[in-house]
């Protein structure tokens, strides 16, 4: 299942045949949508994943772990994988909070027998958040709901959730660029792996996408060719849709080259942007005059 929050007729076909399509909410955020998918296709386990996501690994013992009446989540990487807030309880109207791990909500496996504890008051406490008072507007990261969507949830499991009924998994096992210490063992199969031989369930390329703007190649990159592209594959893409950095043979790996030197001057102009407060100022411009409808 899929939720559509504005794919293009063309895209529609595409995967139309392959996923059910289920129409986002009107007027809601396409980061709010992680729990519509749960709510409109109930299911005994709910397998969350953000779409930048490519699962390497099966998810059956994770799903097993989940029938037994507990969610899976795995931690955030650092710096933010320790982020609580006691304004979390005031603003949302819960109950006393118990700190834990900070988790990421771009992959959840959530039980039915959690859906009044976990999904539907992460659905009524995102509808109380000002998107200015998020990363998506004028806030700093110190601000309780930078992160929108996944502080609400972080909030509800802190207030909701005992123990028991909570499995969290180290955050290696759900990488984030630069994947650090991940190496491509075997792309034809999708293995990755670290020196320690542990391997990850899954990879999220969060913030920049590779397939919208030039990006580092990486454990991830390298891979996506093979998932979109491959003649196995169910869902096989035009080549032609992807970028020249994410296709394969030899002028591809030249273009990824110029993409990865591109992303390294481009964060190098960011940081040097920071250093004097332009970004946030930028920011807020942008934010005001798209509240302004300009």
């Amino acid at each position: 299942m899929l939720v559509d929050a504005g794919l293009t007729p063309e895209q529609r076909r595409l995967v139309g045949d392959h996923v059910a399509l289920v129409p986002a909410p009107a007027g809601l955020h396409a980061i709010f949508l992680a729990p519509v998918g749960p709510l409109s296709v109930p299911a005994d386990v709910a397998v969350i994943l953000d779409a930048d996501v490519i699962v390497v690994r099966p998810l059956t013992p994770l799903i097993d772990k989940a029938r037994s009446g507990r969610l899976v989540a795995f931690t955030n990487n650092e710096p933010n994988d320790d982020r609580f807030f006691p304004e979390w309880r005031s603003t949302l109207t819960l109950g006393p909070l118990v700190r834990r791990s900070y988790l990421n909500a771009g992959q959840l496996v959530i039980p039915a027998s959690l859906r009044e504890k976990v999904v539907l008051p992460w659905v009524e406490g995102q509808s109380t958040l000002d998107l200015r008072r998020t990363w998506l507007g004028t806030a700093k990261l110190s601000d309780p709901f930078y992160f929108a969507d996944q502080d609400v949830l972080n909030a509800v499991v802190a207030a909701n959730l005992v123990d028991d009924e909570l499995v969290t998994l180290d955050h290696r096992l759900a990488p984030h660029p630069p994947f650090p210490g991940l190496r491509l063992l075997d792309a034809e199969h999708l293995v990755c792996g670290y020196a320690n031989g542990e391997r990850p369930y899954l990879l999220h390329h969060t913030m920049a996408k590779p397939w919208l703007e030039a990006t580092k190649s990486n454990v991830y990159t390298r891979l996506l060719p093979r998932v979109v592209l491959a003649p196995d594959v169910a869902l096989r893409l035009d080549r032609k849709l992807l970028p020249l950095r994410l296709r394969e043979g030899k002028p591809a790996g030249i273009d990824r080259r110029r993409a990865t030197l591109q992303a390294v001057l481009r964060a190098q102009a960011r940081r040097q942007l920071g250093r004097f407060g332009v970004r946030t100022s930028l920011r807020a411009w942008r934010h005001r005059h798209r509240a302004g409808g300009l």
